[in-house]
């Protein structure tokens, strides 16, 4: 069982979160519930849960500083949050799970399979969603969830992601390679804000980093790494429009 801990300043929200775990996510045992930030704290620090549900928004102290105060986070921890499209890019390049309010039961049960891997999380991602939370900027480095650990790694390093299953295959420069802990669908969803595109079910690619485009009965492109990458015929078309190719 997970033992967890809920923190929202509204009520209502944590009653709502405690009966979709419940209901939901049956290996999920709700320890402890907290509606002000203050006491969410103290119960952390008693109880040391294996997964914490946090609101960012709280009045007097919001889910920042309160995870500045603990220090280290030796939990899984999942934002709860009703912040818009741009916080959610955010969240994504930070590799830091959440939920948006309202909660959807199948988010919440995916969120919870995460949690259950217990992926330590490095102070730099929290420092860097805040970051970019505040200047409303998506930062020019991602965090890289991997086997060993998580890096940032600047995008524009990144030539391309490969699908491996349940994993991802992330090849940058300098011969670099990393297997991430994440699906090609999940890094899609955070590369292509950034010049990226999915040009076959098993690639995802940095459009800087095309040396060639060879047409042909098999189209396929060649990186900056001299790497050949197949193009599914439906992204054909769509990669001559972009670039104007004849």
């Amino acid at each position: 069982m997970l033992k967890a801990i809920l923190i929202d300043d509204e009520p209502d929200c944590v009653q709502l979160l405690a009966r979709e775990l419940a209901t939901h996510c049956p290996q999920v045992q709700v320890v402890g519930q907290a509606t002000r930030s203050e006491d969410g704290l103290r119960l952390i620090q008693v109880v040391q849960p294996d997964v914490v549900f946090l609101d960012i928004e709280m009045p007097r102290m919001n889910g920042f500083q309160l995870l500045e105060k603990l220090g280290e986070i030796p939990f899984s921890l999942i934002f709860v949050t009703a912040y818009n499209e741009f916080a959610v890019k955010a969240f994504r390049f930070s590799a830091l799970d959440y939920l948006l309010k309202p909660i959807d039961s199948q988010d919440l049960q995916e969120a919870v399979r995460k949690a259950e891997r217990r992926q330590r999380i490095d102070d730099r991602q929290i420092a860097s969603l805040r970051s970019q939370l505040h200047t409303h900027q998506l930062s020019d480095k991602i965090a890289v969830p991997y086997q060993q650990g998580v890096i940032f790694l600047p995008v524009n390093e990144i030539i391309y992601c490969e699908s491996d299953s349940n994993y991802t295959k992330v090849i940058a420069t300098q011969k670099r390679h990393y297997l991430l802990t994440r699906t090609l669908r999940e890094v899609q969803e955070v590369l292509e804000e950034r010049n990226f595109l999915r040009v076959h079910r098993q690639y995802v690619i940095n459009l800087d980093h095309i040396k060639l485009f060879m047409k042909g009965e098999g189209t396929y492109l060649v990186m900056s790494n001299d790497v050949n990458i197949p193009v599914a015929r439906n992204q054909k078309e769509n990669l001559v429009q972009r670039f104007g190719w004849l």
